[in-house]
């Protein structure tokens, strides 16, 4: 997203204005979940949820090597359980971009009615996805975006700009009466869009109270970079007020860092919504005092989508016809006051 996005209000998140309602009406009215699943979504039942025909959609994602990635797929897989209608073809787990690609060839030619894609690359991804929108397989794109408009019938994304923008309105919350607060980050690939979108809605939540980022540093969404990166900052700031480290999973090797180092005089927040960060939020164990959400959910939502999609359905809660071609989730902030309504549908880091 741009830089050049207008600035949230102060003390009222980006994501709960503009986004929550998006959210809430893929985990509420494609979905039959029971109550409190997810964190206060409506998940009454529609007659979407009636059986229709059977549909074969065909899931493709990386592989399994991050807590995160290993949620989105179980959730996934969760959803075939749900509906008896759902043949759910779930391709191994890759980070080879030319297997995904004859994954992807593979269910075009078995005939499948849908396809649910999360791709390693984007980019890469985008001509077989063409050849199966051609081939009239809709084709859900999940989390990282083709490049051709063409490429995907629908898309739903978790809201990265919106992560930095809740991160950094809840900092404010904190500190915005210190001025001269001294602000981290601890943020994950830098080369990737997204990080530099976290990174970006991190900086403009921060202006809109007077606060910057005063030491940054970038780790690799894993265990090692992040308790190594964590371990580098620290001795380069020997003071600090708030952190904001953009990945759970990296977390766990960022507090191990912050607890070998004897550091506590600062908080911390954390990024994606791992039950491991949330225990350390409810038991109040650590420097970790909150984390935002990105949604493990997102495949989940996209298999409901594609059955919609294939059964010819709308969503529910929709006067207009059809799925809509582009959903963002929210990305709300867990702390203390309402863990317990996140915690047993979080993912393990």
């Amino acid at each position: 997203m741009s830089a050049t996005r207008q600035r949230p209000f102060r003390r009222m998140t980006y994501t709960a204005v503009a986004l929550m309602s998006a959210g809430a009406m893929v985990a509420g009215c494609t979905g039959n979940e029971p109550e409190n699943s997810g964190g206060g979504g409506n998940n009454a039942a529609s007659d979407n949820d009636e059986q229709g025909d059977t549909v074969r959609i065909g899931f493709s994602a990386p592989a399994a090597d991050h807590g995160w990635m290993a949620g989105i797929t179980e959730a996934a897989r969760a959803v075939d359980e749900e509906y008896d209608d759902v043949e759910l073809i779930v391709a191994e787990g890759t980070n080879d971009v030319s297997a995904q690609i004859a994954q992807v060839e593979t269910f075009i030619n078995d005939g499948v009615d849908a396809i649910v894609l999360l791709p390693f690359d984007g980019d890469a991804l985008t001509p077989v996805a063409l050849e199966a929108m051609e081939a009239g397989i809709p084709v859900i794109n999940v989390d990282r975006e083709f490049n051709s408009p063409f490429a995907a019938r629908a898309t739903i994304l978790g809201d990265n700009y919106g992560m930095g923008v809740s991160a950094g309105t809840y900092i404010c919350e904190q500190l915005g009466d210190q001025p001269d607060a001294v602000i981290a980050e601890i943020a994950g690939i830098d080369s990737l869009p997204l990080t530099q979108d976290r990174s970006q809605g991190f900086a403009d939540a921060l202006a809109d109270c007077g606060l910057e980022v005063s030491n940054r540093v970038a780790a690799e969404f894993t265990v090692e970079s992040g308790e190594a990166e964590a371990a580098n900052l620290l001795q380069a700031a020997p003071q600090i007020d708030a952190i904001w480290n953009h990945d759970d999973d990296q977390g766990v090797g960022v507090l191990a860092a912050i607890e070998n180092a004897g550091r506590d005089e600062f908080f911390m927040v954390g990024g994606a919504g791992s039950a491991n960060a949330m225990r350390h939020i409810r038991d109040d164990d650590s420097v970790l005092q909150a984390t935002v959400i990105y949604p493990h959910t997102q495949a989940a939502d996209g298999v409901r989508l594609a059955r919609l999609v294939a059964q010819d359905k709308s969503v529910s809660d929709l006067n207009s016809q059809g799925v809509p071609r582009t959903i963002v989730l929210n990305a709300p902030v867990v702390t203390a006051d309402n863990v317990d309504d996140f915690l047993d549908a979080a993912f393990e880091s």
